[in-house]
């Protein structure tokens, strides 16, 4: 069964229910926060990734932060930004961005909910997943970028493209 099929259509449902529901199903750690935030806990093979997803009645957008730790040598900086910039070029979804006072390395998506659009449980496991795919994605070449010998774009080589097909 597909997971938007465990839903009851409703104009009652929450996107932060819709995103807590998304968390048990793939028995992520996650804590509600508030009626409007939740914060998840999301295993990756290079990182544990820290989610946050908040709604906005007032603008309509259900935000989703995923942040990892990331503290590159202050000469570097340039090169991480320079690696950010073509990460940013190569993805539809969402961006990257650096923090540099939190030391955190986060990408940041928006999904807009204007009128009478409501969130579903697809839409809130894609941002999920799609957070995790592209951090998983760019982290080699952001840390080749920072700690490697090698120019932001020879990191952005070794990033990995989607996959098609099966090995």
């Amino acid at each position: 069964m597909a997971l938007a099929e465990q839903f009851i259509p409703s104009d009652d449902i929450h996107p932060i229910d819709i995103a807590e529901t998304v968390a048990n199903h793939h028995e992520w750690e996650f804590d509600r926060l508030a009626d409007d935030q939740i914060a998840m806990a999301v295993e990756g093979q290079w990182r544990t990734y820290s989610i946050t997803l908040a709604w906005s009645a007032r603008e309509s957008v259900l935000r989703l932060v995923c942040t990892f730790d990331f503290d590159p040598p202050v000469e570097r900086l340039g090169d991480l930004y320079e690696a950010l910039n073509l990460a940013n070029d190569e993805v539809w979804d969402g961006g990257f961005t650096f923090w540099a006072p939190q030391k955190l390395l986060v990408w940041r998506y928006g999904l807009i909910l204007a009128g009478d659009a409501m969130a579903e449980p697809s839409q809130v496991d894609h941002m999920v997943c799609a957070a995790i795919t592209e951090a998983e994605r760019f982290y080699p070449a952001f840390q080749l970028a920072c700690w490697g010998e090698s120019t932001p774009t020879a990191a952005m080589a070794i990033a990995m493209s989607a996959a098609y097909g099966r090995a």
